[in-house]
């Protein structure tokens, strides 16, 4: 068929395929145009798709071809780029292409939402204007000057000529800094109302001065990096910026983004955790004097399209975001950062896209001709290696800022050491000693809870989950057991029930941790934060205001206070459980933990108080460890890299993995038995399994996996593009799900 134009669209289904549609009838004022939303049937349903090409030619007959029901869009709203990056990252992970499109829309905008920017903005009312002639306002200044500014902006644009509206937030923020509350006063007076208006195009409306704050006093390595980057504005180059703890990163992305927003250009900030998301905003809000957009999965669905909104139209200069952020419709893009790039939560792990927005970020840089930032103290191994093969320049940070210095670090031989609830006796004794210097103490250990087990002291009996082959861990201030891995809870309980003798928890978490410690130290204040303290917005941001007040002199936390967190006064680290990750059969579990202890020992001695951290382990001597109080980071690298290029591990060389789960292990295994034989292996690639997951039970289904191994990236996909119809052909139980992961972060 060629007698028209043929839509080929994207839609949210698991489906290799593009979907043809005529255009709408009537086509109304939006054209179809790549990049551009439409809402089309599907089967009894109508779904919400991006045109991804037009096309005079179609294989479906005429009568078999459906027309779109309209398009929704004026302007596309994946420019040209950002739909060749999501043609890329269909290609390069081997996903449906409608899933890839879907991936980068917030929920609302899925779903068919305007995606136009909506604009909250406040109009006086008949009620303000009299209030305002007759000086009834007069006794509330502030009230009156915000009134009066509203007011006069109303009446230059009636003599403008220009549409009526009210003031937008942007406009009230510039004249008076702090406004909501008078504006919320007014509107409770019935003095102000507020509406809303769409803004097509970024604002018009210009900051009176770029920045905010002063830049910091910057290092000469600072300012070797920001000269170097900012010589590059002009072309793709990727940069490695490897600054120890307390370095200044931050100060380099800050001063390089204001060269960028100075020639006119936006900027994508990517971090990898939420927790990170609100401090550094503050940083960015207290520096620039621009419009900033945040994405991430703790907004609500309004905010994040709001958000999605502003970046859409250009109004947001800076977007700062988690993984999906990758994806953010930033216009004119002038440079990408990715702070703390070898965090796994840039890994989507729970999806079936399962991508990795700093390589994508690597690929979006490279397709806009923009330098791309990579920042962290502990490098991934893969970084690593492309700088050492001059694919990334490096750019050192070696010193900290101001007058700190690196904390001395030293192990605690926990086989020589009285030790009560996880705590050593020179632990505590160094605890007293910071704490009695007037500095705090922060003690991390990665395990939630108050105990990993609770054990019948008479059988044996250890709780299990019935859903997950793993133990249900105690929780003692919310009387309950709970599963880490699957949700499951369950009553905490007094007896055995097997036997029905006393039961006692076993080890120790965050919560017994902070229990002895309030023991030990009743005077002191003591702060927790993990998951189970973090569960709705702003309680992290609670208890990181507190330490930093110097409120809490104690901080007992898991991964979460190890990343980006500046405590000026926190001089001992004290970390719990350093064995994790030494005698993992994980390739990648050693370098996890190396960056940990590196991480969370960067927050000591980051003011002018010397810092220090303590290691407890019972194998002091481990080569890991050794690498890392004597070599540092960079020590341990060095003989990682070694390790990996003798075991033939990434980066020197390509995996994929193929993931199924089941109600049975059978099931699961076969299905990937079968698969395995449906492969036809090139030389130079090996399939290795099928192997049970090493927690093959979890949440009520088994899991297990197939590895795909391979010197060569491009034999590797290859590969994957003649195997993976094969697989999709396969009868399978209906229960059963698989799932393709190109570089796998976990094996496990």
């Amino acid at each position: 068929m060629s007698a028209e134009q043929i839509l080929q669209v994207a839609l949210d289904a698991p489906l290799r395929r593009l979907f043809d549609y005529r255009t709408p009838e009537p086509a109304g004022r939006c054209a179809p145009q790549p990049g551009k939303r439409v809402r089309v049937p599907f089967g009894r349903r109508q779904l919400v798709g991006v045109v991804v090409a037009l096309t005079d030619h179609t294989d479906i007959p005429p009568d078999k071809l459906r027309a779109a029901l309209e398009v929704l869009d004026e302007a596309p709203v994946f420019d040209a780029r950002l739909q060749h990056l999501l043609a890329f990252a269909a290609q390069y992970y081997h996903h449906p292409i409608g899933e890839v499109v879907a991936a980068a829309l917030p929920k609302l905008a899925r779903d068919g939402a305007t995606a136009v920017e909506v604009i909250a903005c406040w109009v006086s009312t008949a009620a303000g204007r009299d209030a305002l002639a007759t000086g009834a306002v007069s006794r509330a200044p502030k009230q009156c000057e915000v009134l009066a500014f509203i007011e006069q902006q109303a009446v230059e644009r009636t003599q403008l000529g220009t549409p009526a509206r009210g003031s937008t937030a942007d406009e009230l923020g510039n004249a008076f800094p702090t406004w909501r509350e008078a504006v919320r006063a007014l509107v409770a007076r019935g003095w102000l109302t507020a509406t809303e208006y769409e803004r097509h195009g970024p604002s018009t409306t210009t900051p009176s001065a770029l920045l905010r704050g002063e830049p910091l006093h910057a290092t000469d390595e600072q300012l070797a990096a920001i000269t170097a980057i900012e010589a590059a504005l002009d072309r793709y180059a990727p940069f490695l910026l490897h600054g120890i703890t307390g370095s200044g990163k931050t100060e380099v992305y800050l001063r390089v983004i204001e060269t960028v927003l100075r020639q006119g250009r936006n900027a994508l900030v990517l971090v990898p955790e939420i927790g990170l998301t609100p401090q550094l905003v503050a940083r960015f809000t207290a520096r620039f004097h621009v419009p900033l957009a945040v994405l991430h999965s703790g907004l609500t669905d309004t905010e994040r399209l709001a958000a999605w909104r502003s970046s859409l139209a250009g109004n947001a200069r800076i977007v700062i975001g988690t993984r999906s952020a990758v994806f953010a419709p930033v216009n004119n893009l002038g440079i990408v950062i990715v702070d703390e790039e070898h965090d796994a939560s840039f890994k989507q792990q729970d999806t079936a896209f399962r991508y990795s927005a700093r390589d994508l970020a690597m690929v979006r840089a490279q397709q806009s001709g923009i330098p791309i930032v990579l920042g962290s103290a502990t490098p991934s191994i893969e970084t690593l290696h492309n700088a050492a093969l001059a694919r990334y320049t490096t750019l050192s940070l070696p010193r900290r800022t101001g007058q700190s210095m690196p904390p001395r670090a030293a192990t605690i031989d926990l086989r020589q050491h009285a030790v009560r609830q996880g705590l050593s006796t020179p632990a505590v004794e160094a605890m007293r000693r910071h704490l009695g210097a007037d500095g705090q103490v922060l003690v991390f250990i990665n395990r939630r809870g108050y105990a990993p087990s609770l054990v019948c002291t008479a059988c044996g009996w250890m709780a299990p989950c019935g859903e997950c082959d793993a133990r249900l861990t105690v929780h003692l201030g919310a009387a309950q057991l709970r599963c880490h891995h699957c949700g499951a809870q369950a009553p905490l309980p007094e007896h055995c029930p097997q036997c029905g003798y006393a039961v006692r928890p076993v080890g120790q978490g965050t919560e017994r941790v902070e229990e002895t410690l309030t023991e030990w130290f009743p005077d002191v204040p003591i702060a927790r934060l993990d998951r189970d303290i973090a569960r709705r917005r702003g309680d992290a941001e609670d208890v990181m205001t507190r330490v930093a007040s110097g409120d809490a002199r104690i901080l007992v936390g898991t991964q979460m206070v190890t990343k980006g967190h500046d405590f000026p006064n926190v001089t001992l680290v004290v970390v719990l459980n350093a064995d994790q990750g030494l005698f993992s059969t994980d390739f990648r579990a050693p370098e996890r933990l190396a960056q940990t202890i590196i991480q969370v020992a960067g927050r000591a001695g980051r003011g002018d108080k010397p810092g220090e951290v303590l290691i407890q382990s019972e194998y002091p001597e481990h080569p890991l460890l050794q690498h890392l109080l004597h070599e540092g980071y960079d020590g341990f690298a060095r003989e990682a890299l070694k390790e990996r290029e003798a075991s033939a591990w990434p980066p020197y060389s390509r995996l994929a993995a193929i993931r199924a789960s089941a109600l049975t292990l059978a099931a699961a295994v076969e299905f990937l038995r079968t698969a395995r034989g449906a492969a036809v292996v090139p030389r130079g690639l090996k399939v290795l399994g099928p192997v049970p997951a090493a927690m093959a039970k979890r949440a009520s289904r088994y899991h297990a996996q197939l590895l795909v191994e391979c010197a060569d990236r491009a034999t590797l996909h290859r590969f994957i593009d003649t195997w993976l119809p094969r697989i999709e052909s396969l009868t399978a139980p209906r229960d059963l799900r698989w799932s393709l992961d190109i570089d796998p972060l976990e094996l496990s």
